[in-house]
């Protein structure tokens, strides 16, 4: 398994505590340390036993510690990015009306501070955005279909009140996270991998102009 901690993958041998039957399933816990990074992961398994020694499992749910089933972010993303983002994440299969709205609240800011967005609502601030052609034409695309996927004509408050929790189509808080990882590459990882690549060839080309120096005997 991979370890939701530490990312690391390695042999899950759990240690299990039964703790009640209902009427449809057996329920239990399950505990193990990662070898890795030494921390705890706690599991809750609903399911059956199927004989004494099987144990089959229908749903399971990640107790500890409560993971982002996400690629982390680089660390080089501002954390007023990155805050709403996380959380996104975090509330995402508990409440996609939730991460949708910190997800859009997120869009906005990236489009106002890194794409220079003046517009009054994320409607036409995607619309300014689009007109603007800086972005690559996938990027155009994918904050297009956010528009689309959410209906905001219908749903007026998703781009008046970015923050505001209202009712969600299927796949759009997912999608909207999809979106924001793509702007986070373009903005901030991208930009940083040039930037250094730019820096060394400055310092290659500054090594070139230093004349070599003579050894001078005494």
């Amino acid at each position: 398994m991979k370890c939701p901690h530490c990312l690391e993958g390695f042999h899950s041998a759990p240690g299990e505590v039964n703790l009640s039957k209902d009427s449809e399933y057996t329920w239990k816990v399950t505990e193990e340390i990662c070898p890795e990074c030494n921390k705890i992961i706690i599991h809750l398994q609903a399911g059956n036993y199927q004989s004494p020694q099987f144990f089959y499992v229908k749903k399971e749910f990640l107790v500890y510690p409560k993971s982002i089933s996400r690629t982390p972010l680089s660390p080089i993303i501002p954390e007023k990015f990155a805050g709403d983002y996380n959380e996104a994440c975090l509330v995402l299969e508990d409440s996609p009306k939730a991460s949708a709205a910190l997800s859009r609240r997120c869009l906005q800011l990236i489009l106002r501070e890194k794409g220079g967005a003046e517009k009054s609502d994320l409607f036409h601030e995607i619309q300014e955005m689009l007109d603007s052609k800086q972005l690559p034409s996938y990027l155009e695309d994918n904050i297009d279909e956010i528009r689309k996927i959410g209906k905001f004509a219908a749903h007026p408050n998703k781009s008046k009140s970015t923050g505001e929790i209202v009712e969600v189509e299927p796949h759009e808080a997912e999608w909207n996270l999809n979106v924001l990882e793509g702007l986070f590459d373009f903005y901030f990882v991208q930009a940083d991998e040039n930037k250094k690549k730019r820096d060394l060839l400055k310092k290659k080309l500054d090594d070139a102009k230093t004349p070599p120096q003579n050894n001078q005997r005494s």
